[in-house]
């Protein structure tokens, strides 16, 4: 059994979810707001309050976590808010993760902007020699 964080709670990181909790695993997923917690929780996971923005609200999330979900292609805003996810906010935030219980890195790499975080992902990875999976289906092809 692994604990694995869901950075993305929206509808794929829920689906997610639960086929990982089917299988034994406990899930925790992040969201920005106490609105989404209701979801999260019927999906069986525990919920994490924390927003990728403000990277001090997501620390303590990664404790006990073996498998880091980074799951933002969907994520909506505006063009600096996106390109500050999928560069800065996730190099930062995976820096932090390696020095953790962190021992595997999920990205999903569909979307806006993710395409520059596909190969920072995989760059701090592979220079730490944590393994790691790029989801690259499209978005709207929810069952791959």
């Amino acid at each position: 059994m692994a604990r694995i964080l869901i950075v993305g709670g929206g509808c794929r990181g829920r689906r997610l979810a639960a086929g990982a909790i089917a299988q034994g695993h406990a899930v925790r997923i992040t969201t920005r707001t106490g609105e989404g917690r209701t979801a999260i929780e019927a999906a069986g996971a525990e919920c994490w309050i924390g927003d990728p923005d403000r990277l001090a609200t997501m620390r303590g999330a990664l404790d006990g976590v073996a498998i880091l979900c980074w799951l933002l292609g969907s994520a909506q805003g505006s063009e600096q808010r996106l390109a500050a996810l999928h560069s800065t906010r996730l190099e930062f935030f995976m820096t932090q993760a390696i020095d953790t219980t962190v021992r595997g890195v999920v990205y999903e790499s569909s979307g806006t902007r993710a395409r520059t975080g596909e190969v920072l992902a995989l760059g701090i990875t592979r220079r730490n020699a944590i393994p790691a999976v790029v989801l690259d289906a499209p978005l709207e092809d929810a069952e791959r």
